[in-house]
């Protein structure tokens, strides 16, 4: 089970706050403690997506948090904080891919990730094979697919509407239709076989 919000970012109230401040600061706390329990699995797999280790996801998680918490704290609009999270944690993501890159250039190739990957002890040899060759078929797919079909597919597979995603991608609403359409009927052909 992931860690609460409030034990990674321990956003303890300053004593010498005035207790109206106290307050508003302990019911912003709530507020995102609540959209923490909400969202964050959502938003681990998303930022996951753009191949980052388990580690660098949870940092860009967390940088997302705090961002709210400061967004809040500042007296920024609330309308559709979802999207709002997931928008940040997009451009977070990307930021953070891009540094990844440049740092895998400087030291060479080297796969972080191997030692993330875990067999199924459940599974019995057969189907391991079968699961994992349909599963490298349809990333292989997946990868092809363009990426701003991949990233509204990804999207709203965390519950996003058109809406939020067009927001949160900086595209049009026709745009992401046409992209979700695209990439479930690449993906779907792709299965059939």
């Amino acid at each position: 089970m992931p860690p609460k919000i409030q034990d990674v970012i321990g956003l303890p109230l300053p004593w010498n706050l005035r207790s109206d401040d106290a307050v508003a600061l302990r019911r912003i706390q709530d507020e995102v403690l609540t959209l923490f329990d909400d969202c964050a699995p959502g938003l681990r797999r998303y930022v996951r997506t753009f191949g980052l280790s388990a580690e660098a996801t949870d940092d860009v998680v967390q940088d997302v948090f705090l961002s709210l918490f400061r967004h809040l704290q500042l007296g920024r609009p609330r309308t559709n904080l979802k999207g709002w999270l997931f928008q940040v944690a997009h451009n977070l993501a990307l930021r953070e891919r891009h540094r990844m890159q440049r740092r895998q250039r400087a030291e060479g190739d080297w796969d972080g990730n191997a030692a993330e990957r875990l067999i199924d002890p459940a599974a019995g040899p057969e189907e391991q094979v079968v699961r994992e060759e349909r599963s490298r078929h349809l990333r292989a797919v997946l990868r092809a697919v363009p990426e701003r079909d991949r990233r509204c597919l990804y999207l709203r597979a965390e519950g996003l509407g058109y809406r939020d995603i067009a927001r949160a991608l900086g595209v049009s609403l026709g745009a992401v239709a046409k992209s979700v359409t695209r990439a479930v009927a690449r993906l779907t052909d792709a299965d059939r076989g």
